[in-house]
């Protein structure tokens, strides 16, 4: 702990800190410790359980740049690249594979939105490009031939550790001198002149300008705690991974994402991982495994990868990963009944935590220490782009698992 850190009698919790940032899942991990990088001297973050309890433990690690908006391809190319780099910068990493990635078109109007999108995220930086429906068959072994018309791929695209993840942002957190409060529910904030003064928990309260609000799927509950709405909620994802077959060797099992059905694969322990979302039920908490959903997806993954068919589970999990109404990210101050509330910052990566995480995390370290990003135009991604129900007036990010259009009750 930096020495010039006060502490309270209760909890070791600081009195006061240049920047609070609340939420330890990957958002608010990285952008702790990027606040900390960039030379902020006291930085704390508060954790209601422990570090990476929440979706980001239960996480397929799925990482991709092939967005379909400008913000989704930059957040996806920064993050990618920093955790191919992590080695290098932090002597410890979430494990990422460049695999290469895969998104086949089913019809005639895929294909032009693919075209159109290649071009878009070739024009950013992204090496991408189009292979016609013979590479893909040759390039996907274990996949159906003849389905496709083709499809974009990205070779730089890859997968990371899910609880690698969490170690490595444990470790940079505190070997960056981050004050870790675990344990610590947050209550809310105090303002005063219209800025905020301070952040209240269970266990103390700590005196701060700067607040970052982090939370995932709890975020819209963490909003209720300021008497700021943020219409984010919470859905539930499951993955499954299959028994191993050779056909499934992660040589020949680059990874895809069918967007028509939401279903995405990659290799994992010999066999096949495989993720999918229900758009139609209910919001909220669930981490129960819904084995009708399952089989519904079962099918079509057969139809595209037939050796699954044959194939047992040796892992099953659902987790509840958070989202935003039009699968993009919210980066912006907290609106309170008079306006928006100098000195905070609302993070939210709508649905995409571990593929956007360390891009929107920096992001928001941005906006806290500058008011602006270099790295995405925040202009149009604060709160003030919903409506009074939770709808977003931007367009949605096409390329985004089929999560429901509305939050629950954002008030």
């Amino acid at each position: 702990m930096p020495a010039s850190l006060d502490v309270t009698t209760r909890n070791g919790l600081p009195r006061s800190a240049d920047a609070v940032v609340v939420g330890g899942g990957t958002i608010g991990a990285w952008t702790a410790w990027f606040l900390r990088e960039a030379g902020m001297e006291r930085v704390v973050l508060v954790e209601a359980e422990t570090l990476g309890k929440g979706a980001s433990s239960r996480a397929a690690g799925m990482v991709r740049a092939q967005g379909g908006t400008e913000t989704a391809v930059r957040l996806g190319i920064f993050s990618r690249d920093f955790y191919r780099d992590q080695a290098e910068r932090l002597g410890i990493d979430s494990g990422f594979v460049a695999h290469g990635y895969y998104m086949p078109c089913f019809s005639e109007p895929e294909v032009q939105q693919a075209r159109q999108r290649i071009a878009m995220q070739q024009a950013l930086g992204l090496d991408v490009r189009w292979v016609d429906a013979e590479g893909v068959d040759t390039a996907n072994p274990a996949m159906a031939p003849r389905q496709t018309l083709g499809a974009s791929y990205a070779p730089g695209d890859g997968y990371i550790d899910a609880a690698r993840n969490v170690l490595a942002y444990t470790v940079a957190l505190f070997g960056a001198g981050v004050v870790v409060a675990e344990r610590t529910r947050f209550t809310g904030l105090r303002y005063a002149a219209g800025r905020v003064v301070g952040v209240r928990t269970d266990v103390g309260e700590i005196a701060t300008d700067r607040v970052v609000l982090t939370g995932g799927p709890t975020l819209a509950a963490v909003g209720r705690a300021t008497g700021c709405r943020i219409p984010t909620g919470g859905a539930r994802h499951q993955v499954v991974v299959t028994q191993p077959h050779p056909d499934l060797a992660p040589h020949q099992l680059p990874m895809v994402f069918d967007v028509p059905s939401g279903i995405y694969w990659r290799p994992e322990e010999g066999g096949v991982m495989w993720g999918m979302s229900n758009p139609e039920e209910v919001t909220g908490e669930a981490v129960e495994f819904d084995w009708a959903y399952h089989a519904r997806m079962r099918r079509r993954m057969v139809s595209l990868l037939p050796v699954t068919k044959t194939l047992g589970l040796r892992r099953v999990w659902a987790a509840t990963i958070d989202f935003t109404p039009d699968h993009l990210p919210i980066l912006g101050p907290v609106i309170g009944r008079d306006g928006p509330v100098a000195g905070t910052v609302v993070a939210a990566a709508g649905g995409h935590g571990m593929m956007w995480g360390p891009g929107v995390a920096r992001t928001a370290a941005d906006l806290t220490l500058h008011g602006r990003s270099d790295l995405v135009d925040t202009s149009d991604l604060g709160l003030d782009r919903f409506d009074e129900l939770g709808r977003s007036r931007l367009a949605p990010d096409p390329i985004a698992l089929p999560f429901p259009e509305v939050a629950a009750s954002p008030g």
